[in-house]
C-alpha cells in the first residue's frame, strides 16, 4: 500500500516514518511539508493512503484535497480536534490525535488497509459484472453493501448521491433512499463519469436528472430538488451543459 506523508514538524514526520517503516505492507512514495508541494507530488504518485497533519505553514489540507483529484484515502493526524467534522465530510478514514499513540496508528492503518483492499475486490467484481451486462445490453448497476442487506441498483435509479458525516445516502428516482457507511469518495469512484458529476464536496448528481442550472451555484434536478455546486466545481458543470448545446 502505497503512502504519502504530509507534515510539517520534522521530529513528528521522522516519527511517522518510522512507525510506517515498521508496518511491512506499507511502501512511503514521498512526503512534504507545504500543501504547494503536495498538491504536485499527489498526483503524479498517487499513493493509496495519505497521512495528513491539517495546518501546515502554508494553509490546511481542506484547501488541498478539495483542489486536487485523489481516491486516497485520508487519515489526519493532527493537534486539533475541532476539525472533526470538516475531515468526516471530506471523507477522511480517521482522525488521529498528537501525541501519536502507536497501538492506535497500527490500529488504523491496519483497519484502512483491509478496507482498501476489500475495495479493490469490489472494484474488480464489478467491473466484471458490468461488463457481463453490457455484452446483454443490460443497464449498468452497482452493489451496495451493508451491514444488513446487498442491494443492486440500476445507475439509471440514482438521482444523486448526498455525503454526510462519513455516511453516503442514495436518492432513487421513486423516492426511496439507501443510506451506506461508506464515505461518498468511495463511490465516485466506481459511478461512471459520463453519467455522474461531482458537483459538490457532499453531493454527486446524474446527470439526466438535471433540469436548471443556476449561475449563482445551484442545480434543479427534475424530481425538483435543489442541490447546491462549489465555487471549484462550475466550471465541470457548465462545460458539461456547454456540451449538450
Amino acid at each position: 500500500m502505497k503512502v504519502y506523508i504530509l507534515e510539517d514538524e520534522v521530529n513528528i514526520r521522522e516519527y511517522i516514518l518510522s512507525l510506517a517503516g515498521d508496518i511491512p505492507y506499507l511502501q512511503v512514495v514521498g512526503y512534504a511539508a507545504e500543501i504547494a508541494t503536495a498538491q504536485k507530488e499527489i498526483q503524479q504518485l498517487q499513493p493509496d493512503l495519505i497521512l495528513a497533519d491539517i495546518e501546515l505553514k502554508d494553509g490546511t489540507c481542506f484547501t488541498l484535497f478539495n483542489t486536487i483529484k485523489t481516491d486516497a484515502h485520508i487519515i489526519f493526524i493532527t493537534a486539533y480536534n475541532q476539525y472533526a467534522i470538516d475531515a468526516l465530510n471530506l471523507g477522511a478514514f480517521a482522525y488521529l490525535l498528537k501525541p501519536i499513540d502507536t497501538a492506535a496508528f497500527n490500529n488504523t492503518i491496519d483497519r484502512c488497509y483491509k478496507k482498501i483492499e476489500a475495495y479493490r475486490l469490489t472494484k474488480q467484481q464489478l467491473e466484471i459484472t458490468d461488463s457481463h451486462y453490457q455484452k446483454k445490453d443490460t443497464p449498468r448497476r452497482i452493489v451496495l453493501k451493508n451491514f444488513d442487506f446487498i442491494q443492486i441498483v440500476a445507475m439509471k435509479d440514482i438521482v444523486y448521491c448526498q455525503s454526510d458525516k462519513g455516511y453516503t445516502t442514495f436518492h432513487l428516482q421513486d423516492g426511496s433512499k439507501i443510506i451506506m457507511s461508506k464515505v461518498l469518495k468511495e463511490y465516485e469512484a466506481l459511478l461512471p463519469e459520463d453519467t455522474f458529476i461531482r458537483c459538490h464536496q457532499s453531493y454527486i448528481v446524474n446527470v439526466n436528472y438535471i433540469s436548471r442550472y443556476y449561475k449563482e451555484g445551484e442545480l434543479l434536478l427534475t424530481n425538483t430538488h435543489k442541490i447546491p455546486v462549489s465555487d471549484r466545481k462550475k466550471s465541470i458543470v457548465i462545460d458539461y451543459i456547454e456540451r449538450l448545446t
